[in-house]
């Protein structure tokens, strides 16, 4: 399983939370005989502008806030989680490709490598910033490309106080869309390929290209960004074409739109896990939307494969959204590690 390392070692966690802009939610994910298994979940809506994701400015404007709801949801886990891995906004971090005709031998000089080729294009000095990577696809020529995240370490202690101020201690920390491309992975996708995930979430869409496992295209759009987003769709299929040489997905996957909307429905103040109908959320809009743009039927994120939902939960299309970058990280963990950088 392809997998994207966290910006902290650390041995995994059995609790996965998230901060995202518009909530928080975990979830106690166990193994019950050889299946991982969601044993407890829970959601807590945000104010508007407590947390702001952001590459470079100061993230979280409301800390009391966010460490009350995140307090919320770990009691309604019904456990003290201790340490946890923290799944975080794609707009906090870079994430590139880099490529090398040779690697070095040495793990030392394999991350000052990576570190001088990614401080060309960091928008912060690379002294402050925290660097992953991962193994990257194959490559034809026999080049090793890396996939590489870059964020800044301060942007990352943000969130890390958050969890400490709630009595948790972030042992891993990831980004969301990375992590449900790991939950998919874990799950029931295909082994040959290429497939598509087009995640929306508060703030921003990512899309990510998976071929044969292994990530090969990454992109983040912010909201405010010009454009609409069917036609970036159209952009980033056009580009798989043209540059990534792709014969056709196999696969489409959305997620993040019904639990987006639900956040919208929050903001209305009517029932959480509800649109503002008070009907169920779901991302049929845009799921016809992506289907009459790619050409190619596009199905909704479910995690179950990764991790089966105890009898007592009910699968909404917004709970599916919450839990997939949950599962994602939880599986990530049960893997062995891929080399990275230790935490500077």
């Amino acid at each position: 399983m392809s997998r994207f390392r966290s910006f902290f070692i650390s041995p995994g966690p059995s609790v996965a939370v998230e901060l995202a802009a518009g909530h928080v939610s975990a979830a106690e994910i166990t193994t019950r005989g050889q299946r991982r298994v969601v044993a407890a979940h829970a959601i807590e809506p945000l104010p508007e502008g407590a947390v702001v994701p952001s590459l470079t400015a100061t993230n979280v404007h409301d800390a009391a806030a966010v460490t009350a709801a995140l307090t919320r949801v770990f009691s309604r886990l019904g456990t003290r989680p201790g340490r946890v891995a923290l799944v975080l906004p794609d707009s906090i971090a870079k994430v590139s490709f880099v490529r090398f005709e040779q690697v070095p031998a040495q793990a030392d000089d394999l991350a000052r490598l990576i570190r001088w080729q990614v401080r060309r294009t960091a928008p912060f000095s690379i002294d402050e910033a925290q660097v992953s990577w991962a193994p990257g696809a194959p490559q034809e020529d026999g080049s090793r490309e890396f996939v590489v995240t870059l964020a800044r370490r301060a942007i990352v202690e943000e969130y890390e106080h958050l969890c400490a101020a709630a009595g948790a201690q972030a042992g891993v920390v990831d980004l969301a869309t990375l992590n449900i491309v790991n939950a998919i992975l874990a799950g029931d996708s295909p082994s040959r390929g290429d497939w598509l995930l087009v995640h929306v979430n508060t703030g921003y869409t990512s899309f990510a290209i998976v071929r044969d496992g292994a990530l090969i295209f990454f992109r983040n759009l912010l909201a405010d960004t010009e454009g609409d987003l069917a036609d970036v769709v159209h952009q980033t299929a056009m580009y798989y074409e043209d540059r990534l040489h792709g014969a056709g997905f196999v696969r489409i996957v959305l997620s993040g739109a019904a639990l987006t909307a639900d956040e919208a429905a929050m903001a209305l103040q009517v029932s959480p896990l509800r649109g503002a109908s008070g009907q169920p959320a779901d991302a049929e809009p845009l799921r016809r939307t992506l289907e009459a743009r790619l050409g190619a039927r596009v199905e909704t994120i479910d995690p179950q494969p990764a991790a089966a939902l105890t009898d007592r939960i009910t699968a909404g299309p917004a709970l599916l959204d919450a839990l997939a970058p949950l599962v994602g990280i939880i599986a990530r963990e049960d893997r062995a590690a891929f080399p990275k950088e230790p935490a500077a």
